[in-house]
């Protein structure tokens, strides 16, 4: 039987795996039907409740126009009540964005950690709340400005999906 942090730390994998390989169906499994978002610590602003389909769909406005992405999680504290079914998972991220381009380095990197709540649902865990905090950054951060226009350019596309 997998016990409930493990089954949390895989929560986390496919977290970070749906936004890099652009799986938005497996990006939007690891949600509750509302996520409490906190990105206040990289852009101001960025705070509140979302209905999971439309979080998911901002992920569709940024990371389709990169060239690539990771998201390395690690140094998870995970602490769980089973009895109420829920946890707090704090995880330490590092966050690549690659897209070349003329106005300087193709990467931006952006190093934090996430502070996310989770509640135990009839086939596993969700993330419920997730707060970013981010500590530092390198590179060029117009790659995520360009990378939204990019994703615009290519939503527009006939036939592309993202």
């Amino acid at each position: 039987m997998t016990s409930d942090v493990d089954s949390i730390v895989r929560l986390m994998a496919r977290f970070a795996q749906g936004i890099d390989l652009r799986d938005w169906s497996l990006y939007r499994s690891v949600f509750t039907e509302q996520i409490d978002i906190d990105y206040t610590s990289y852009r101001p602003g960025s705070e509140g409740r979302f209905r999971a389909d439309d979080w998911v769909d901002r992920g569709r406005m940024l990371f389709p126009g990169l060239s690539a992405s990771q998201h390395f999680l690690s140094n998870f504290d995970i602490a769980v009540d089973s009895a109420e079914g829920t946890g707090r998972v704090v995880a330490y991220v590092r966050a690549e964005h690659v897209l070349p381009n003329p106005a300087g380095d193709a990467v931006f990197t952006i190093g934090g950690f996430y502070s996310d709540d989770v509640v135990r649902v009839d086939d596993g865990w969700r993330i419920c709340a997730k707060r970013l905090t981010v500590l530092w950054n390198t590179g060029n951060p117009q790659v995520l400005t360009l990378a939204r226009e990019r994703a615009a350019e290519l939503a527009r596309r006939p036939g592309d999906d993202g």
